[in-house]
């Protein structure tokens, strides 16, 4: 049986069968920032929030209503989970001093014997909160209650934009925030904008007074990293580049390296010109430096959803490229891509997967419960999850849902055109229960989940075949 003999005629999707760029589509994600944790990569982003005129039209987006941060991880590359929205500024916010979250980035380092998770962000342009959490998907608090840096701290006063950090923890322990923005009048090679600055050992304070940084041609997003024995300070030109002696060109992620993770910075080249060169959508770029079982990549935004939605207002979502070093060990220069990254391992089906993992989608959204983020299905609705790693075989699949007025769950393998090999019938009720299958696999499959009904998807695990 196919879908087609139900009929059921799955939704179209806003990102292509043989790419994994953007990384999801359930929703918007901008200024990726990027912690790697247990072999995972967290990826922690301003959350886009579609904004309509009087006439119901989308409207530019004007950044003002974002409160909220995104939170996804891999360690594959491929399959991200959706850990959900955390809640970061206003009344409902575990800061509810600050009125925005923008870029966000994230460290973790042990304190007092214990790991703890540190979630920097942005109150608009005019100072940087910070969250601390025992796990890198919360739950966060604000233990500071204000601002960490705002104007009154020395050095910050001047600095146009008071956003865009970036966090390091050296090898020592020590952390390192950059952060700053803007070009005043008449300085567009020299804005004299940017900072960094240690932090104290607890992570939430600072241990110096910000020191500025001579970055040329700076607009925002800063970046922060250690490659070998070198400190690398990323950052975002301006758009007022022509003519310039270093040749970097305008919206591009430029470099610096020093020996010193609070400089001089000395300026190494152009990591990646802005997306509008590979994909035709110009606009503001920022991006994170990220290592993974020692390979880089560079996390930055672009906007394929808003432009499959047939809209049009900034509205960003993230993408993964692979970043190569020189034998010299200086980076070339990234060239985006809607395919991204090879997957860098097979997907372990025999254990329990959270519903909001997948490569791709569409038609689904994710919300929280207190059973943790969930998959809120419609009708003709469906999950990818790639390269699912079916060598011991299966006999079962197992799913935790539950639908109001009942629904179908069918379970495809490699496409949404193969022949569907389970189906599980979810009757009507209010609370989730577990629900199981007959399912044979073997081999590396993609695997579907197509809904039939409006479903609240849980999670699944595969039963692997009996010897």
């Amino acid at each position: 049986m196919y879908l087609k003999d139900i009929p059921l005629t799955p939704l179209a999707s806003y990102k292509k069968t043989g790419e994994f760029n953007p990384l999801y589509t359930q929703r918007f994600g901008a200024d990726p920032g990027v912690m790697e944790y247990g072999g995972r990569l967290y990826v922690y982003m301003t959350d886009d929030v579609v904004e309509y005129d009087l006439s119901g039209a989308v409207k530019e987006n004007t950044y003002s209503k974002i409160r909220t941060i995104n939170c996804i991880s891999s360690d594959d590359l491929v399959n991200w989970t959706d850990h959900g929205q955390i809640k970061v500024a206003g009344p409902s916010g575990a800061a509810k001093w600050a009125g925005n979250s923008w870029a966000p980035c994230a460290a973790h380092k042990t304190v007092d014997g214990k790991e703890k998770f540190f979630l920097y962000f942005c109150n608009g342009g005019n100072g940087i909160g910070v969250l601390t959490a025992d796990s890198p998907t919360g739950p966060w608090t604000d233990e500071l209650g204000k601002a960490l840096i705002d104007r009154s701290v020395p050095n910050c006063a001047d600095v146009l934009w008071l956003f865009d950090p970036a966090v390091m923890v050296d090898d020592d322990g020590t952390g390192y925030l950059a952060f700053g923005g803007g070009v005043p009048d008449g300085k567009q090679a020299a804005p004299g904008t940017g900072r960094i600055v240690r932090l104290g050992e607890d992570m939430i304070s600072l241990d110096c007074d910000p020191v500025r940084l001579d970055i040329p041609w700076l607009f925002e997003d800063s970046g922060i990293n250690k490659v070998g024995d070198k400190y690398v300070y990323s950052y975002c030109s301006n758009w007022q580049t022509e003519g310039n002696s270093l040749k970097l060109t305008s919206g591009a992620i430029e470099y610096m390296t020093s020996d010193d993770p609070l400089g001089p910075y000395t300026y190494a080249g152009e990591l990646f010109p802005n997306e509008g060169k590979f994909f035709g959508m110009w606009g503001n770029n920022h991006h994170s430096i990220a290592c993974l079982d020692g390979k880089y990549y560079l996390f930055y935004h672009n906007r394929p959803v808003e432009k499959a939605m047939g809209i049009s207002g900034n509205y960003r979502s993230p993408q993964i490229d692979k970043i190569y070093l020189s034998d010299d060990g200086s980076f070339r220069q990234v060239v985006g891509t809607m395919k991204g990254v090879a997957q860098l391992k097979p997907f372990d089906p025999y254990r329990p997967v959270s519903a909001c993992t997948m490569s791709h989608e569409a038609g689904i959204a994710v919300y929280d419960s207190n059973l943790g983020p969930f998959v809120k299905a419609v009708p003709e609705s469906w999950i990818r999850i790639s390269g699912v790693d079916f060598q011991s075989g299966s006999e079962g699949l197992r799913i935790r849902a539950l639908s109001k007025n009942g629904g179908k769950v069918y379970v495809l393998r490699r496409s949404l055109s193969s022949p569907v090999a389970a189906i599980i019938e979810i009757p009507a009720g209010n609370q989730s229960a577990e629900y199981e299958a007959a399912f044979q696999a073997s081999g590396i499959n993609d695997l579907y989940f197509v809904f039939d009904g409006d479903i609240s998807f849980f999670g699944w695990e595969a039963a692997p075949a009996k010897n």
